[in-house]
């Protein structure tokens, strides 16, 4: 289980870290996810900057704690790690339905709109977050090679994640300008 832990904390926290860093990237970075929040029309705008600013800080506080090697550290990193991602697919659902284009500003600059790829991406995360709870209070011996591949997959799977849209870009089909 150790060695399932360690994946998902290196997968969740790879997502995190790469979305709060392109939104903290400078002030045209935050500047601009500050104004996705405000195109979802799902809060007033007065309360569109401070979302933003939490969105951010509850980002970097999972990444904060799925460091931590101690495993209720690890039990809350990955608790709010998915009640985030759950916000985030209830969220994107309600722009979705109501048919909005809104770009997804998930890992900075993007002109992809929001879509079920997202919710679904988001649900998956939240899922193996919730079963990263359940790993993080495993015990047991653990072999550090195992570790260590354990790490990289996880990291791996994380950088797959955080490259969605341009792996799912890759496979469309070339529009010509005629």
């Amino acid at each position: 289980m150790q060695y399932a832990e360690i994946g998902m904390r290196c997968l969740i926290g790879t997502v995190f870290m790469a979305a709060a860093v392109s939104k903290l990237a400078g002030r045209r970075s935050f500047a601009a996810f500050a104004g996705s929040v405000a195109e979802l029309n799902v809060l007033p705008p007065a309360l569109t900057r401070w979302a933003a600013i939490a969105v951010v800080c509850g980002e970097c506080l999972v990444c904060l704690l799925l460091l931590v090697p101690a495993a209720p550290a690890a039990v809350l990193g990955f608790t709010g790690a998915a009640v985030l991602l759950c916000l985030f697919a209830v969220v994107i659902g309600r722009v979705v339905a109501a048919g909005a284009r809104t770009a997804c500003r998930c890992f900075g600059a993007s002109t992809v709109p929001l879509g079920v790829r997202h919710i679904v991406r988001n649900v998956v995360l939240a899922c193996l977050a919730a079963a990263g709870v359940v790993a993080a209070q495993a015990t047991g011996p653990v072999h550090p090679a195992g570790l260590v591949v354990a790490a990289l997959s996880g990291l791996l799977a994380g950088g797959l994640v955080v490259g969605l849209d341009t792996v799912v870009d890759l496979f469309q089909p070339v529009r010509s300008k005629a």
